[in-house]
């Protein structure tokens, strides 16, 4: 077995002692401070117009970042880097870590300093933390629901244009794994490829062929006869795409132990423990990221003075 893709971007993410938090969003995050210039820039425009002609410039004030519901918390320190942007002057106070299950009406962090430099990254900071506690928040109950323990349950590329990394980043904090991280670091080898190729044996051949020795190779299945003539090519791992649990259950009986197995495909919250019964080594869901809820998280004044 060639060593796992997503070991090329471990050093994306700071993982802390559990004094602090889990996961921690290091200093130097690929892309931060551009994802967060990009953001303020399409919102902010020419100017806060509302808040330059009805709030003062001298005003200062406090505000508290309050959950409404219960959650997994991931994206504060994206909302440190939108006010370090916007005006470094704000002061954010984190009450609680990326990783944090809080309960509803919680507060994540207390906010000082410009008000019109609050109320203009409000809602850029909100939707950075929303999106990505809302992703952490559906990947921790997905790990909850397949009560297995040694199961990888991991996202796919199927995120945001742009916010890539920090999505997948929520995907850890919420208890998951990430799976590639693009075209550029793992081989798998899907049904078109494999029907350009002309068959499972001369795309693998053709990949193990060219792949540095630290890539995997992976290729999508349909049927068992595919399973063995991907085993048979030498695949390191087998992705059974939209198979039954029956169909699952022979083919981790038909691999025996001679690859990774990784299940995709339409799996849910309500299906998932059955999946995970069956015996695969990885989950991989979609839903993560692209149908994760934003959670409901909310920015108060709680004090001004003008």
């Amino acid at each position: 077995m060639r060593g796992s893709p997503a070991a090329i971007f471990m050093n994306v993410f700071s993982n802390k002692s559990k004094e602090t938090s889990p996961y921690s969003l290091s200093r130097d995050f690929p892309g931060l401070a551009s994802i967060v210039q990009q953001a303020l820039r399409e919102d902010i425009g020419t100017g806060d117009i509302t808040t330059q002609l009805v709030i003062p410039s001298t005003a200062r004030a406090k505000a508290n970042i309050t959950t409404r519901v219960a959650g997994v918390i991931a994206g504060l320190p994206v909302v440190q880097e939108v006010y370090r942007q916007l005006d470094p002057s704000v002061q954010v106070e984190l009450i609680v870590q990326d990783g944090d299950s809080v309960e509803a009406n919680t507060p994540l962090a207390t906010l000082f300093g410009s008000a019109q430099s609050l109320l203009t990254g409000e809602r850029v900071a909100l939707n950075f933390l929303q999106r990505l506690s809302g992703i952490a928040t559906l990947t921790a109950r997905f790990v909850a629901a397949a009560r297995r323990e040694g199961l990888r349950i991991v996202d796919t590329r199927k995120t945001t244009p742009g916010l890539r990394l920090l999505e997948k980043y929520a995907v850890r904090v919420g208890g998951g794994h990430n799976h590639r991280f693009g075209l550029y670091d793992a081989v798998l080898i899907k049904d078109n490829h494999i029907a350009a190729c002309g068959s499972i044996t001369e795309a693998v051949r053709a990949a193990l062929a060219g792949a540095p020795h630290v890539m995997s190779v992976t290729v999508e299945c349909d049927t068992l006869d595919q399973v063995q003539e991907a085993l048979n090519a030498g695949a390191d791992v087998i992705l059974l795409d939209n198979m039954s649990p029956e169909q699952l259950r022979a083919a981790v009986a038909l691999v025996n132990g001679q690859a990774m197995i990784e299940a995709s495909g339409g799996i849910t919250l309500e299906t998932i423990a059955e999946v995970a019964a069956t015996g695969v080594d990885i989950i991989s869901i979609g839903a993560l990221t692209h149908s994760a809820p934003a959670l409901d998280i909310g920015m108060d004044f709680v004090m001004t003075s003008r």
